[in-house]
């Protein structure tokens, strides 16, 4: 590869024309010939920058709607030739070919569009073709081309060349190259997934995944491990999409606790009553709503006070200054919530190591989405679990029917349920959890966990009887035997959801009226592992 290659030719065609004039006044400065098609072209032109336009070069027009405009041997060939090839050079030379040393181009708003909700033919013409041939041939010729797809690296080009005399390094030329393919395979990987979805492949033959760095992470789960974080373009509300008001920069951990709390709390209507959810190790440990913000936290707080030292904090309504001061009584790592006062975010200001994010809204929890995990060898896809169970859809198997009260208890531990790793069980009582037992491998060992913790917390709050009496208590899958369901009944529990669908639910069902208790079925489990 050759060593420093002087920019003396430059062709540019971008959507996004943020810092167009001020690249074309740079380059043209240092006396670079600037081509450039449609509306970049304009643009230049109207800015008083010096500029040819491409179908001058091509002797062809711009056609079919701007379609076909750099798809041409004079466009390719200046961008593939090896210049120290002396075929490539005569063939230059015989059909009128330039070299093109610098191609800026970045590619039309095909995410943007499909995002927008744009209907189908709209989303196709807005399928890039010109850009991404142009890309890829300019980045395989990184020995002689610079291929520049993000805005933020004119500055770097601007100084790479002054440091080189009105040249590039080929290290330099290198990293574009390589940004420009990854670009591309996002590119593809958006249009392949969207055409997939319009045509309701469950399956495709081949899936592509893209993705954008948000920033680098000083570590990953655990420090001898690197990790970065990357978004997926897709703009729902949360931890990828928060503004960082304030702390430390986030961790992987963090930012993986973060979006379990914040997708939880999203499960409860802001509307309908203000909620809290205390999250440690992706679990949660205190989930409630209350008449408002500071009592749904207290509450949630009073389910577990040990585990929610060092713990993430969301909530589905703005962060007002009661609830801002409660919360910074303990050490909390994060707090998330759509908006903050102003009240608020000064209270949080004494506390520097306190991350605050503030969204735009709550994510729809019930919009499909498709969820992914890495296996050694490949990648387990599957719909996120966005399943609902309404009171309509619970069918009670016992001889006693829950109450009202009860029901709204279940239904609340049936949310919650969902986003504890399995096995879970979870006890509620009056809009609250009281005990969480997760990710145990029985669920009997789960009943236990939840109940051993409503009883110490119990202990805490100075109270003569388990936090657990009286609650009603969610499974996450059908009880295999009775047993998980009796000790569940031994800690307190009135009543109890779960999904149904064991071989032995008739001896579960005969043990629950033996015992007293209310008991609904679902019909869906919430598997999480």
């Amino acid at each position: 590869m050759t060593d420093l290659t002087p920019v003396r030719r430059a062709l540019i065609s971008v959507s996004d024309k943020t810092g167009l004039i001020d690249l074309g006044k740079e380059l043209e400065a240092r006396g670079v010939e600037i081509l450039s098609t449609g509306g970049s072209a304009r643009a230049l032109r109207e800015a008083g920058v010096a500029v040819k336009d491409v179908s001058e070069v091509t002797e062809f027009p711009e056609m079919m709607d701007g379609r076909v405009k750099t798809l041409h041997p004079r466009v390719h060939g200046g961008l593939l030739a090896l210049r120290d090839n002396a075929e490539h050079v005569a063939a230059m030379e015989e059909h009128g070919i330039g070299a093109i040393d610098l191609l800026v181009v970045n590619l039309y708003p095909f995410e943007a569009t499909v995002a927008a909700g744009a209907d189908y033919d709209t989303c196709i013409e807005n399928i890039d073709i010109g850009g991404p041939a142009m890309i890829r041939a300019a980045a395989k010729n990184a020995a002689f081309v610079n291929v520049i797809v993000d805005v933020e690296d004119y500055a770097k080009l601007l100084g790479d060349m002054d440091q080189h005399g009105g040249a590039t390094c080929p290290k330099f030329r290198k990293k574009l190259a390589q940004k420009a393919y990854a670009r591309t395979a996002a590119y593809d990987a958006a249009v392949s997934t969207w055409m997939a979805e319009q045509l309701e492949l469950e399956a495709p033959k081949r899936r592509a995944f893209a993705s954008e760095l948000k920033q680098t992470l000083r570590y990953g789960e655990n420090s001898h491990q690197k990790a970065a974080f990357y978004t997926d373009g897709s703009n729902r509300p949360g931890v990828a999409t928060a503004r960082q008001l304030q702390g430390k920069e986030l961790s992987y951990n963090n930012i993986n606790d973060t979006d379990a709390a914040f997708e939880l709390v999203a499960e409860f209507d802001p509307a309908t009553s203000p909620a809290v959810a205390i999250i440690k190790h992706a679990n949660p440990c205190g989930v409630a709503v209350g008449e408002s913000l500071v009592d749904a936290y207290q509450k949630a707080f009073d389910c577990d006070r040990t585990s929610a030292f060092g713990g993430i904090v969301a909530l589905n309504q703005p962060l007002d200054a009661e609830t801002a001061t409660k919360i910074v009584e303990i050490f909390t790592e994060v707090v998330i919530a759509p908006g903050a006062s102003d009240e608020a975010i000064e209270i949080f200001a004494a506390k520097k190591n306190l991350r605050l994010l503030l969204t735009d809204g709550l994510p729809d929890t019930r919009k499909p989405l498709t969820a992914y995990k890495q296996v050694a060898g490949g990648m387990l896809v599957q719909d996120k679990d966005v399943g609902y169970v309404g009171l309509d859809d619970l069918k009670v198997v016992t001889k006693k029917a829950p109450t009202e009260e009860q029901l709204n208890d279940l239904l609340f531990a049936w949310k919650v349920a969902k986003h504890v790793k399995s096995n879970a069980i979870v006890y509620v009582k009056n809009g609250a959890t009281v005990g969480v037992g997760a990710g145990q491998m029985s669920r009997l060992d789960s009943a236990n966990v939840a109940a051993a913790k409503a009883e110490r917390m119990a202990a805490e709050l100075g109270l003569d009887e388990s936090l657990a009496k009286g609650s009603a208590v969610a499974s996450d899958a059908f009880f295999p035997f009775p047993d998980g369901l009796l000790e569940a009944a031994a800690a307190g529990g009135t009543c109890v959801i779960q999904p149904g669908g064991s071989m032995r639910d008739k001896e579960v069902i005969e043990a629950a009226d033996e015992a007293g208790l209310a008991m609904v079925f679902t019909g869906m489990r919430h598997f999480r592992h």
